[in-house]
């Protein structure tokens, strides 16, 4: 008769070595590699000839003609007044889209009244949106904000609802239990829940906001960073219309990276998957 016999334990799986403070200047520097070798590739090519300086000027240039708005103040200008019409638009769009976006997530009656309607407009182009919302708003400052609330609604919005339903119902279940009232599960389990959901919407809410507001200042605009690239189109100033577009990038590569440093902050709890 056999005897079974005890078989050791397999060996324990080394555990993920989590990214070490010394490690993360290195990774920064090894991001910046691929964007300076394109702006240098960009420079040779120009200086070559490849690229004719009507179509697309060098680098080089693009940042003298800056130094230049910049000197004289021209740029400071325009640029806050797009910072101010992004800021405002923002907020408009964004606290409509946290409010609806909760009562829709956590009651059934707002999820019946708040989300069908809701789902109709995100099918609608908010950017074809625009010859009536002139009838609407004018062609004014309202104009210009309305379109970056709008573009900023729909993914700040379905982000909300999405992070609130997908919340473990157990756990819910399990704060009741523990006798916690319906302010604190909101506190304590709902919102810590949701709130990789709600970063994840800002960030493609300040993406959306970025791109109405380009579209918005060419329409009847008097200032702003889209007005100045209007301007120069004009009069083919390739230089100022590139150097428009680096601001637009610019703002939303610090934008983004603003909100990664938050994300990291408030969900210091969350451990996700770390590339190797």
């Amino acid at each position: 008769m056999s005897v079974p016999t005890l078989t050791g334990a397999p060996p324990a799986t080394a555990a993920p070595v989590p990214h070490t403070r010394a490690e993360r200047p290195a990774r920064r520097w090894r991001r910046a590699v691929s964007p300076v070798v394109l702006v240098l590739g960009w420079e040779a090519a120009a200086r070559a000839g490849l690229l004719p300086a009507e179509k697309l000027p060098a680098p080089s240039a693009v940042l003298g003609t800056g130094w230049r708005l910049t000197r004289d103040g021209t740029l400071a200008v325009h640029l806050l007044d797009s910072l101010t019409r992004a800021g405002l638009g923002l907020l408009i769009g964004g606290v409509l889209a946290l409010l609806l976006g909760a009562v829709a997530g956590l009651a059934r009656v707002g999820d019946d009244v708040v989300d069908p309607p809701v789902q109709m407009g995100r099918m609608l182009p908010h950017l074809g949106l625009v010859p009536l919302l002139i009838i609407w708003v004018g062609i004014g400052e309202s104009l210009k904000v309305t379109l970056v609330a709008l573009g900023a609604f729909f993914p700040l919005y379905f982000n909300t609802y999405a992070g609130i339903r997908d919340i473990d119902e157990r756990l819910v279940e399990a704060a009741r239990s523990c006798g916690l009232g319906p302010a604190a599960r909101l506190r304590h389990v709902v919102l810590p829940g949701a709130l990789p959901a709600l970063f994840l919407g800002l960030r493609l809410a300040i993406g959306a906001a970025w791109l109405s507001l380009v579209v918005g200042e060419q329409v009847n605009a008097q200032t702003g960073v889209g007005f100045l690239m209007m301007e120069a189109r004009e009069f083919s100033q390739t230089d100022v219309v590139v150097l428009g577009l680096l601001i637009y990038a610019l703002l939303g590569l610090l934008s983004d990276l603003a909100l990664r440093w938050l994300e990291r902050r408030m969900l210091t709890w969350r451990r996700g998957l770390r590339a190797t």
